[in-house]
């Protein structure tokens, strides 16, 4: 038997678990917690859809190598409360086979006939998650599987139940699990149908 073996105390269950596991785990627990306040029948939501030019090269990331176009579709509940907060959930899918990812998070809707929807949430993609850069292989090294989802739009209403955006949508890991964090930025339109 080795010297000091037995000297070690009892690790804890969060000293076990690296942070990128930890903050999967949080996203599990999250995401249901989301759906069930979306689906909340007091309140009406929102379906909406968009266009985005896949990866954007913007001084908000360090990639710019992928190509496509995103589809993205996704539900926008209603208020919580008598907050301006709202959960959403959605998906994107690129059309050159690159990156796609499904996001799930809370935004803001301030204003009336113009206004501006700030967004924050937790994705998960399909691209490379290696935590070193790769220039050969035309794909973004994210570093991690889960990322954090900032987003901003500018919108405006064409009638009562349809409104339009022009959206921003960044990913990244604010160097959270490695240095390896380029980032991406998505750039698009999405139509909004009130139910």
């Amino acid at each position: 038997m080795k010297a000091g073996r037995h000297n070690r105390g009892p690790e804890t269950l969060n000293a076990r678990i690296p942070k990128e596991k930890a903050l999967v785990r949080s996203a599990a627990y999250l995401c249901p917690v989301l759906l069930l306040i979306a689906a909340a029948p007091a309140h009406a939501g929102e379906v909406f859809g968009g266009l985005y030019v896949h990866d954007v090269k913007l001084p908000t990331d360090k990639s710019g190598v992928e190509d496509g176009m995103d589809f993205q579709l996704g539900y926008r509940g209603g208020n919580i409360g008598h907050t301006p907060l709202q959960p959403y959930i959605f998906g994107a899918l690129n059309t050159a086979g690159a990156t796609s990812y499904a996001a799930v998070g809370l935004s803001a809707k301030f204003g009336h006939s113009i206004y501006i929807r700030p967004g924050l949430g937790i994705a998960i993609h399909n691209g490379s998650a290696a935590k070193f850069e790769d220039p050969t292989n035309n794909k973004i090294e994210f570093g991690s599987r889960v990322l954090f989802e900032p987003e901003l739009a500018i919108g405006t209403h064409i009638n009562n139940r349809l409104s339009v955006e022009a959206s921003w949508v960044h990913m990244s890991h604010a160097q959270l699990f490695g240095r390896e964090n380029p980032g991406i930025d998505n750039l698009g339109v999405r139509l909004n149908l009130a139910l």
